[in-house]
Parts: C-alpha cells; sequence; structure tokens
C-alpha cells in the first residue's frame, strides 16, 4: 500500500477508556494513534465519582495526586422536607485508609477535569490525541486491519495490527463488527446538568422530593469547579428544555423555592437509561472496551471506572503479544472483563431501584476492591489455597522496608510496566531466572525487602516458600508453593515472560 500510516495500535475513542489504554501503551513503548470524532475535548461530567479501584490504577499511571488536589471528597447529602427543614447524611461510610487499602472512599472530579489530568499524562510521555478524526471503515484480516479515517484534512488509511473501539454506547466499531448488544430499556428518562447556580451553598448535595420517583431533584456542587450538576427523571415523551430558563423552572417547581437560579449551562443532556452488554469484546484483532462493550445506568458511580479498567486490563496484555507472547493471551481480556461488567450491570440497576425509592446509599460493593479474576485462565494456584491471598485477587499494599533502610509500600514495588515476584523466604528453592519484564523481590531477613511488623505476611498469608507472581495490573496472577519453580517457569512462558538465552 501506498500512503498508508503503519502502527501498532489504533484506539477510536478519547474518552477515558481510551486515554488509559494511550497512557498505558505510551509507557510501553508501544506506537499507537488514539483518535476521536468530536472536534475537541467532552467537556461535560456524566462521570464524576473516581473509586478507590480506579484510585489505584491512578497512582500506578501517574495522575492520582493531580486528580486528587483538583477534586475533592463527596458532600452529605442534604434531604428537604415539604417545610423547609431537612436531614443530612453520608452517602458513604467514611472509612480510614489501612495497610492493605490505602484508598478507601471516592474522590469526586467532573469527567472533563479527569480526563484532562489523562491527556497531561499522555502528552508527558510524547503523545496526544488527534480530535476531529472519523472512523468510518474498517477491514480486519488475519495479520492486521486496515481502517480509513476521515478529517478535514482530508481520508487518511492507517494498517495496524490492532484496533480497539473506545467509541462510546453508539460504537461504530461494534456495528462494523456486527457485534450484538442485547440489554433493556429501564423506563427511565433523565436529564443531567452542569450549570452556573446560584441559592444553594456548596457544602452538601441537595436532594428534593425524594419521596417521588418522577419528581426527584438532585444539585450537587462539582468539585473542582464553580458548577453545580443537576440530575432529575423528566417524562418519557417530549423535548427536555434544557436552557438556564427551563432549569431554572423545573427547579422552582420541584424544590418549591424561588430562590435557586440556574445562570448559565455549561453542558447538558436528556436520555434513557439503558442496560445493554455486547455478545462479544474480541473479534479476531479487533477489541472493544469501555462503553462500546457495555452501558449501565449511572447510579453507583461504575461507568467510568470499568471503562478505565477494561484498558488497564487489555493494555499490558497487547503489548506483551506485540513483544512475543501467544496470541491466547489477548483471549482473557474478555473471559476476565465481561462478567466483570455483566455485575456492574446488575448493581447498577439494583441502586436505580433504589434512587427511584429516595435511597441514595452506596456501600463497598461500588468501589470494587473486591473485584477479582478467580476463575480466569490466568489464576494459577499450587496446591489450592484456604485462606490469605488467592490467585486472581487484587494485589493488596502493605508497608515494607528496603533492605537499605527505607521504608516502601508494596505498591511501589508494583508501580510500572512489569510483573512482579514476591519470593517469601524462599533460600532453599530452586533460583527463578530474571528475565526481561519481571522484577523479583526476595522477602525475609536476607532479602531486598524486609517485612517489618509482619504486615505482608499477614495481609497476605504467605508462608516460608510461597512465591506470588503479581501481574501488571496489580493482580495476583499465580501462587506457587513448594519450590516449584517448574509450575512457575510454565506459568511465565505462557504470560510472555522468557528467560533470555545465553549467547
Amino acid at each position: 500500500m501506498t500512503n498508508v500510516i503503519e502502527t501498532d495500535v489504533l484506539i477510536c475513542g478519547a474518552g477515558a477508556a481510551g486515554l488509559t489504554l494511550a497512557i498505558d501503551l505510551a509507557r510501553r513503548g508501544v506506537s499507537f494513534r488514539l483518535i476521536d470524532k468530536i472536534d475537541g475535548p467532552f467537556q461535560g461530567s456524566r462521570g464524576k465519582g473516581i473509586q478507590p479501584r480506579t484510585q489505584e490504577v491512578f497512582e500506578d499511571l501517574g495522575i492520582l495526586d493531580r486528580v486528587a488536589a483538583r477534586g475533592g471528597p463527596y458532600p452529605p447529602q442534604r434531604e428537604y422536607r415539604p417545610d423547609g427543614k431537612y436531614s443530612e447524611s453520608e452517602i458513604f461510610e467514611r472509612q480510614e485508609p489501612t495497610a492493605a487499602e490505602p484508598y478507601r472512599i471516592p474522590v469526586m472530579l467532573p469527567q472533563f477535569l479527569t480526563e484532562a489530568a489523562m491527556r497531561e499524562r499522555l502528552l508527558e510521555l510524547g503523545h496526544e490525541p488527534c480530535f476531529g478524526a472519523e472512523l468510518h471503515d474498517i477491514r480486519p484480516d488475519d495479520t492486521g486491519v486496515t481502517a480509513w479515517v476521515a478529517s478535514a484534512a482530508g481520508e487518511k488509511t492507517f494498517r495496524v495490527r490492532y484496533l480497539v473501539g473506545t467509541d462510546g454506547g453508539r460504537s461504530f466499531v461494534r456495528h462494523a463488527l456486527n457485534v450484538g448488544f442485547p440489554g433493556e430499556t429501564l423506563g427511565v428518562r433523565a436529564l443531567v446538568a452542569d450549570v452556573d447556580l446560584a441559592g444553594l451553598d456548596r457544602d452538601a448535595w441537595h436532594r428534593f422530593e425524594r419521596g417521588s420517583r418522577d419528581k426527584q431533584l438532585s444539585i450537587c456542587p462539582l468539585a473542582g469547579t464553580a458548577l453545580f450538576q443537576i440530575q432529575a427523571p423528566i417524562p418519557p415523551e417530549g423535548a427536555a428544555d434544557l436552557s438556564a430558563e427551563g432549569l431554572s423552572a423545573m427547579v422552582a417547581e420541584r424544590s418549591g423555592r424561588q430562590d435557586i437560579r440556574v445562570n448559565a449551562v455549561s453542558w447538558a443532556s436528556a436520555y434513557s437509561m439503558n442496560a445493554r452488554l455486547a455478545d462479544r469484546y474480541r473479534v479476531g484483532r479487533v477489541f472493544l472496551a469501555g462503553d462500546a462493550a457495555h452501558i449501565h445506568p449511572p447510579t453507583g458511580g461504575q461507568g467510568l471506572n470499568t471503562s478505565v479498567q477494561d484498558a488497564y486490563n487489555l493494555g499490558w496484555k497487547l503489548a506483551a503479544v506485540l513483544n512475543g507472547a501467544p496470541d491466547a493471551l489477548l483471549d482473557t481480556y474478555e473471559e476476565e472483563r465481561r462478567p466483570i461488567a455483566a455485575g456492574m450491570l446488575g448493581l447498577a440497576t439494583r441502586l436505580l431501584d433504589e434512587m427511584k425509592q429516595g435511597v441514595l446509599r452506596r456501600g463497598r460493593e461500588t468501589r470494587q476492591l473486591d473485584l477479582g479474576y478467580p476463575i480466569s485462565s490466568l489464576s494459577l494456584e499450587t496446591p489450592a489455597r484456604r485462606d490469605g491471598i488467592l490467585a486472581g485477587d487484587r494485589a493488596p499494599d502493605a508497608p515494607v522496608r528496603g533492605a537499605g533502610g527505607q521504608p516502601v509500600r508494596l505498591f511501589q514495588l508494583f508501580h510500572g510496566p512489569h510483573w512482579t515476584l514476591l519470593a517469601h523466604d524462599a533460600e532453599s528453592a530452586p533460583p527463578i531466572a530474571p528475565r526481561p519484564n519481571l522484577r523479583i523481590h526476595a522477602i525475609g531477613a536476607r532479602g531486598d525487602i524486609i517485612d517489618e511488623g509482619g504486615h505482608l505476611r499477614a495481609i497476605y498469608g504467605t508462608r516460608v516458600g510461597d512465591w506470588i507472581l503479581v501481574r501488571p495490573d496489580g493482580y495476583v496472577g499465580a501462587v506457587v508453593s513448594g519450590g516449584d519453580a517448574e509450575t512457575l517457569d510454565a506459568y511465565m512462558v505462557c504470560a510472555g515472560l522468557r528467560a533470555l538465552t545465553p549467547k
């Protein structure tokens, strides 16, 4: 082909999922292009909650501190009664960090600010999205994908080894692949609007008409901005008035107050809630991630977070296969992430039913710290364990000390695009050969890491001779005991971790 742009991966959609994948590929040195058909960055806040598990992902990607600095905690909810009096309660139970879970409550930051922080990180890594570039045709084959992209500069042809559709609920990529998107319309139509508003203070999430399914009104101050977000159910038919005047009238009607005024609308949308899950996440060399693979009601703050974690799961696997790992590794993306999305849809739908009754409380299940891949073909445990951390579990944090004397966290050992092998007092076991993309740490009195205080042993339930292999995305891939180096080596070869052959 002539005048063809060649790269390893084409990512179509520069939202949270596409940006996560781009950051992960960039830090791994994978060549890619990130495109989006819209003319510039999305300026709304469909998602505004960064769950604790996503905070861990963001720490690894190098953006957590800037996200936390720009955002803030969720305010208490203030529920107004018809007589104007109100009561306050927490939406989330306030929990202090622990050694194993350093982040335990969500951070609020509007989606457009979260994505801005991600674009900054991507630019630090030498890349940026190309906006105003619309994918309009793809032709996959056995060795790659040919894609045609139109922009103001004309049409460009790409030849890539893999293509990833992160292009939203109406995904062109999903339609081009003819992948089914079954599910249901949930019978709720709602509006969401980011507005400049006067008449309410910013120290509470204001809620009116809690007991009414059709007249509920939620007005939440958006951390990191001077804006408020209005959320409300609207009639199933007819045009919604999303102007400042129209929203002011709705607020006055539902709140019973004339002192609340919408001065300007930054972004607004009226939508019908759906719960849908793609039949497949992979078709040959093309993948779906984020809203292209699953859509859901916004209850529970799961959407952006699940999308980020889709991409975080896929990124290291694409890089590994591009560097020679078996192609079957890519099949584990759908195997692992599609059940997570199915569970998320069920949770969001249940929380929607509760919200219809006026209940807005979110428990531990929304924080995503307990999600894992226990039945994945990538999870190896030999012999089987009954307690402690199991293969497929999220790898917890723990405070330890380096042999040089300085305190360190396990998360600091895990950070980066590599695998991590923790060898617990395994002096008598056969040595594991060093290999690219693997960092080996010996835990014990003569190791490079000292379990001072016994936190690692208590959290992980390790015993002398245990090997715990942690994946690049922070989940336990394998727990191997008894010095079975042959089994561990075979696992690592299948995951793309081959020892170098001496020259």
